[in-house]
């Protein structure tokens, strides 16, 4: 089994304020992992060591998932990622973002090796070489205020009926793959030269602009970090997103400042 006393050392800079006992970290990384199937016994007894649930996928094209524990092993698990031996330093990019929860938001822990770490097309899409303009959530109502801009909400059709950001199209998915019959379909580079998309975490814009981007679409956005850093950071008042974002944990949906929207809103689109 994995030992986690060396991965002590180094403190994750993710930390939440408040010292939450319970901390949820969604994280993804697209690097190459030509060795993910060795990795996967020895992430998973870390993550069992540390008393962590949920799930953490890796594949050829990197790592992703959504884990949750007590604060302090997060922050090792962080740690070790980024600059553990196991990676050996090919995660010091991980995006993570941080949120609190009430109560463990998972049954169990699973870390699987897979295909790809977000289903898509196989893998024939790679944003390690390209992707889209990343624009920080402070920027980003400037760019969807803009007409000559189409935004595009990436998410599966469920999740963008809980909310979503004002004016954003719905592509009416069921499956992330199924964005490729949407592109195909629906638009034209010679038409729509600037496009701005978003998703939960950050992950599924990363495929998507870098497809978009192979298939000659000439300016391609991606919100940063997803809609959870834009919750984060940009202030209700000032807020252009409209109901819950839905997350794949049992909290169901986070609202602005990353709180738990309340119980009787969940499932339904709020104002």
């Amino acid at each position: 089994m994995v030992r986690s006393a060396g991965y002590c050392a180094a403190m994750a800079p993710d930390l939440l304020p408040g010292g939450a006992s319970l901390t949820v970290a969604a994280l993804y990384r697209f690097v190459p992992l030509p060795d993910h199937v060795a990795l996967q016994p020895e992430l998973l007894a870390l993550c069992e060591e540390l008393g962590i649930r949920g799930t953490l996928l890796l594949a050829p094209e990197g790592i992703n998932g959504t884990v949750a524990g007590q604060s302090a092993a997060i922050d090792r698990l962080i740690a070790a990622l980024r600059e553990g031996p196991l990676f050996g330093g090919r995660l010091a990019g991980l995006d993570v973002k941080l949120s609190a929860a009430s109560a463990m938001p998972f049954k169990r822990l699973k870390v699987k090796a897979k295909r790809e770490i977000v289903a898509f097309d196989g893998g024939e899409t790679d944003p390690a070489r390209r992707v889209g303009t990343y624009v920080a959530p402070a920027d980003w109502n400037a760019l969807i205020d803009d007409p000559d801009v189409l935004v595009i909400d990436t998410r599966n059709a469920f999740e963008v009926a809980i909310g979503t950001f004002e004016g954003a199209t719905d592509p009416a998915t069921t499956t992330f793959g199924e964005f490729r019959d949407y592109v195909a379909g629906k638009l034209d580079p010679a038409r729509h030269r600037r496009i701005a998309m978003f998703c939960t975490g950050g992950i599924r814009c990363e495929k998507a602009s870098a497809y978009l981007l192979d298939r000659g679409f000439a300016e391609v956005f991606h919100l940063k970090g997803g809609i959870l850093n834009y919750l984060a950071s940009v202030p209700e008042a000032e807020s252009r997103w409209r109901g819950g974002c839905f997350v794949f944990d049992e909290r169901v949906a986070l609202g602005h400042g990353l709180a738990e929207v309340p119980e009787t809103a969940k499932g339904i689109r709020l104002p």
